[in-house]
């Protein structure tokens, strides 16, 4: 049976099963976080851990019983969630006025639609739909509709009781409590996801959201050096061999004491904090009727994406649209190089090839001559030198253009003073073969006359163009593009009459 996909009917034909100009890319560009926690996955599987989906969202009397006393502490670096009732929305005859001068809609189908509303049998982002549908009028009249109601408008979140998790462990002790009702131990589990804290502010260190990498190990017996084994053989695993375990002396309440320890990694003789571990407190434990001993160990993703890709700067790591300043290799640079104009037909592309041809064949005649290198029934087109004893290309006709760390150059490859560029920069084009394509594409339009490139100065000048971002890469990192020299090139277009 047919489908009808995006309002357009589908078939089996094969409109849709040829190749997307979206495919036709080179291999995306993984983020570096995702990228290594699908590293962590990888290895917690191959050491026999089950992937569990831990909830975001805890309630306040759950992080209590974990932390104790020192829950209110916890919980005033917690995001607590809130939300906007559901109004009243009544008609008055003053709204209905009103109402009736945007569409002339039945007042009692709104009124029941608001009811439906209220009680929450519509949800609010359905609203305006099933206004749409039952009222019979357009998305931008029920908007204007909903405008007539400032109760909308004033409505004022209302906090709950419940708050997104801080640690990974506020939903551990739920998750635990539910599993070891049900399967035989040992339980071996991991969870990677985000925790949120309400920091101060948000800077090189600090995040409101940040990924945990964490796992449990649920048994009857458990020995707190196999669990720092295991953290060992994990870091070495994610490239990080020479690890250090400090125990705490101020332990979190969750932890039983004299068990939390902090795990960190040696890299350039500096002891790097990227976890922390433990047994869990028997209190704790006892509060979700787990009576079973519970080894924790988390650790911090990004602080292990910066350690690797040595960035200093979490908000760089993360948000790199948001923070980072884009980079660009000479390669990139040269791929976004691109002619303004070029010859679409095949006899354009023939004359761009002539073109290119003749102005190298005849490139030190002296002027005034004109050389004939195409003619039909048409048109006549010359590669042309007007002045008197000057020479058909000038100087820079014969450079060629180069990028060469992070600068676009104009140079003649054949000067030895520029082998550098030469040997280790990207080459793009040579000027003769960018302006034989400008020449083409104006003969192949037929556009009568004399056509002159005089002097190199831009890029456009010489019938190139650079996208904008590359522009501003180059500039902000005060590299230079400079195409500069005499040219002075001429061609004619004539009507062979």
């Amino acid at each position: 049976m047919a489908e009808r996909i995006c309002g357009r009917l589908q078939t089996g034909s094969r409109e849709f099963d040829s190749p997307s100009r979206l495919m036709k890319r080179k291999k995306g560009k993984p983020h570096s976080v995702i990228e290594l926690t699908e590293k962590f996955r990888k290895v917690f599987l191959d050491y026999g851990f089950e992937e569990i989906i831990n909830p975001s969202i805890i309630q306040e009397k759950d992080v209590y019983r974990q932390y104790g006393a020192e829950a209110p502490l916890i919980l005033n670096r917690s995001f607590y969630l809130a939300g906007l009732p559901i109004p009243e929305l009544g008609i008055s005859k003053k709204t209905i006025g009103e109402i009736k001068k945007i569409a002339d809609i039945d007042v009692k189908e709104l009124q029941k639609i608001f009811r439906e509303f209220k009680k929450g049998t519509i949800e609010a982002d359905n609203l305006i739909e099933e206004m749409v549908k039952k009222l019979k009028i357009k998305a931008e009249k029920a908007t204007e509709i909903l405008t007539l109601f400032p109760k909308l408008k004033k409505l004022k979140p209302i906090p709950t009781k419940s708050v997104l998790r801080s640690h990974m462990t506020a939903a551990w002790f739920l998750t635990i409590n539910s599993l070891i009702k049900k399967n035989i131990l040992p339980l071996k589990l991991f969870s990677i996801g985000s925790k949120f804290r309400r920091e101060q502010q948000q800077d090189s260190l600090h995040l409101y959201e940040s990924l945990s990498a964490s796992l449990v190990v649920v048994d009857k017996k458990l020995d707190l050096n196999e669990g720092k084994i295991l953290t060992k053989k994990i870091l070495s695993k994610m490239g990080f061999p020479k690890v250090i375990f400090e125990t705490k002396t101020a332990t979190s309440n969750y932890y039983a004491p004299e068990t939390e320890f902090e795990v960190f990694v040696k890299q350039k003789d500096k002891n790097i904090e990227v976890g922390d571990g433990g047994l869990y407190s028997p209190i704790s434990l006892s509060n979700y009727n787990i009576p079973y001993p519970v080894f924790n160990v988390g650790f911090g993703v990004e602080r292990l994406a910066m350690l690797k890709k040595n960035i200093t700067d979490i908000r760089k790591l993360v948000y790199p649209q948001f923070y980072a300043s884009s980079v660009f290799n000479d390669k990139e640079i040269a791929s976004h190089i691109k002619l303004k104009k070029q010859p679409k037909t095949k006899i354009g592309k023939v004359l761009k090839k002539k073109i290119e041809k003749a102005i190298l064949k005849y490139k030190d005649e002296i002027g005034p001559q004109k050389f004939l290198i195409y003619k039909d029934q048409d048109v006549k087109i010359f590669i042309s030198e007007p002045e008197t004893n000057k020479k058909l290309l000038g100087p820079a006709g014969l450079n060629t253009v180069y990028v060469y760390q992070g600068n676009i150059l104009g140079i003649n490859k054949n000067d030895k003073k520029f082998q550098k560029e030469v040997q280790k920069g990207i080459k793009v084009y040579s000027y003769i073969e960018a302006i034989s394509n400008l020449f083409a594409w104006l003969a192949e339009k037929k556009s009568f006359g004399r056509h002159t490139i005089k002097i190199a100065d831009t890029l456009p000048s010489i019938n190139l163009e650079l996208e904008k971002v590359m522009e501003k890469f180059i500039t902000s990192k005060n590299k230079k593009i400079d195409v500069r020299g005499p040219i002075f090139v001429d061609m004619e277009i004539e009507k062979n009459d």
